[in-house]
């Protein structure tokens, strides 16, 4: 039976994953930063933690779905976000090349800069602005640097089974008339089913290397809203704003790309693989009641 271990389990990609996987022979070793009904507490920020678990287990995949993902508080919280974003991916690449095990990195569109004009390839320059995507980016180098047979998978505006924008936007609707959104930031909504399917399909292969996944296609945050009131049958107006307009309402700390829309290129050129429409995975995700 294929043991796979999982970093991040009750978040939105690691329920995901459990689900996807559902029906086959694998036994999932679920960690999270706490204990839980579902998971085992696992430090991934200590290197011998890590290692007594992944030595004590020998999974034969890692998939490493823990990050610090509060992209504001990561700008206050440089220490907290580099040990988590960064050395805790040099962490699981070291552990799971010393059990031979395959390793699964989800990391960011956050570690391009944003000023392009047409979706960034996996060869693009980098460029982070703000200390999440520059905590990510060292942890996919850390990836590169001590990992062995390895995927790592950039990804963008995830929504799942959590707190995300999608039920931000329904419970906002259910008070109020008009919500304001920016209209000058785009990206690429993607389902976090959509990632699990595309973390399936990558994990039993030996196409290992850097891939981007988002769900193709890409709108503004406040096209992605207006598709959110459309699905779910809401009268709800969406007022476009610009980021300095919005910054104004409600101040943020960490600078947003601008445009962080994502070109699958590696997964077309190498298998072929093609994600789900944004719309068409929205439409999937609302459907079925998770939101």
């Amino acid at each position: 039976m294929k043991k796979i271990l999982i970093t991040g389990c009750n978040g939105q990609l690691g329920r995901a994953i459990r689900k996807e996987y559902e029906g086959e022979q694998v036994e999932f070793i679920n960690t999270d930063v706490i204990d839980s009904d579902t998971s085992m507490a696992l430090d991934i920020t200590s290197l011998e933690e890590v290692l007594k678990l992944v030595e004590s287990k020998k999974p034969d995949v890692v998939m490493n779905c823990a990050a610090h993902t509060g992209v504001d508080a990561c700008e206050e919280q440089w220490d907290s976000a580099y040990r988590i974003n960064a050395l805790g991916a040099r962490n699981m690449a070291i552990a799971s090349a010393k059990v031979g095990a395959k390793l699964v990195h989800v990391s960011t569109d956050y570690v391009f800069s944003g000023e392009a004009r047409k979706p960034y390839t996996e060869f693009d320059q980098t460029g982070p602005t703000g200390a999440y995507g520059k905590t990510k980016l060292e942890g996919e180098r850390f990836v590169q640097q001590f990992g062995e047979r390895y995927f790592i998978i950039r990804t963008a505006w995830l929504y799942g089974e959590g707190k995300n924008f999608v039920k931000t936007m329904l419970r906002l609707s259910e008070s109020r008339e008009e919500v304001t959104v920016v209209d000058d930031q785009w990206g690429s909504p993607t389902s976090a089913e959509e990632l699990a399917r595309l973390i399936h399909h990558l994990e039993p292969t030996e196409n290992y290397g850097l891939f981007h996944g988002t769900c193709e296609g890409s709108c503004s945050w406040a096209g992605f809203a207006e598709e959110i009131f459309r699905l779910a049958g809401k009268n709800t107006l969406v007022k476009h704003v610009t980021t300095e307009e919005y910054g104004n309402i409600c101040p943020t700390t960490a600078p947003r790309p601008a445009y962080s829309v994502l070109d699958n290129y590696m997964l077309r050129l190498t298998s072929g693989y093609q994600m789900a429409d944004w719309k068409d995975a929205l439409a999937e995700y609302m459907e079925s009641g998770k939101k």
